[in-house]
């Protein structure tokens, strides 16, 4: 199971588990979010979702490596109108499956109509980013680090572009220039995370902040969530996805087109040793 549900009191707690890979997150992974959260949409009794990860970290961020990596399984195509991925070739192929199962999944969450509370602890890289990033809220503990690295791979950027609404212009780009990682408490100084807890505390502080939350009327906060996004929105964030997307393709063509890799021949191990 990729990813575990549960009910506590008025929280939905979704949790992937694929902890032996720090929950890096291949296409199974993402329909059982999907499925998660859909799930917990539909609860009348849930107030507030939390996204968790299980064992020691967050998520390593997308699957680029495992023995479970499926990128030549067909999807489900919820994201976006568009045809399957497998049996394609080239940027057709890259295009269509990232299109979906990336950052049209990722700007479904970033819409769903509860408040959703990311607890993060350890590493939260590249993919990893993304997932916390559709989160109305980030809880992360002492320990926690962020990374997106893939700019050693000549791309600018994980595939939900929101580096600059998140971290501000000048940070986004000392993360994306250095590919280095930065603390939970440099991320709390840029305004990305909300609070800083010690590990010891994660939960409790998290699982308290959904309980405040959870005392306000659902509808009140189905509408305050959209406001903030559809501001979001007007300050340019959808369209910027929409064109650092095109950009982000564009690096994985000129990649193929002068190697026979459109990573750059980076993998799993290499990045992680890259980014410390």
């Amino acid at each position: 199971m990729t990813v575990s549900y549960e009910r506590r009191d008025a929280a939905a707690v979704v949790t992937m588990n694929r902890p032996e890979y720090r929950n890096a997150q291949n296409s199974a992974m993402t329909y059982a979010l999907d499925e998660a959260f859909t799930r917990a949409v539909e609860d009348d009794e849930v107030k507030v979702i939390v996204l968790a990860g299980a064992g020691d970290h967050f998520s390593a961020g997308h699957d680029i490596g495992s023995p479970g990596r499926d990128v030549d399984v067909s999807f489900e195509r919820k994201a976006v109108m568009w045809w399957d991925h497998v049996g394609r070739e080239g940027g057709d192929l890259r295009f269509a499956r990232e299109m979906e199962v990336y950052l049209g999944m990722c700007r479904r969450w970033r819409e769903i109509p509860k408040p959703t509370i990311a607890m993060v602890q350890g590493a939260c890289v590249a993919g990893g980013l993304m997932l916390a990033w559709v989160c109305d809220l980030i809880v992360a503990s002492e320990d926690a680090f962020f990374a997106d690295p893939v700019v050693r791979m000549g791309i600018p950027g994980v595939e939900y572009f929101a580096h600059p609404w998140m971290l501000g212009p000048r940070a986004a780009k000392e993360v994306l220039f250095t590919g280095d990682r930065f603390s939970a408490q440099r991320a709390y100084e840029w305004g990305m995370v909300s609070r800083v807890v010690p590990r010891s505390s994660l939960e409790s502080e998290t699982f308290q902040l959904a309980s405040r939350i959870s005392s306000m009327p659902r509808f009140g906060l189905a509408l305050a969530k959209k406001a903030v996004n559809q501001s979001e929105d007007l300050m340019g964030m959808r369209a910027g996805m929409d064109s650092v997307f095109g950009l982000h393709h564009f690096a994985h063509a000129h990649n193929a087109e002068v190697s026979s890799d459109a990573l750059a021949g980076m993998d799993a191990r290499s990045m992680k040793k890259a980014s410390g």
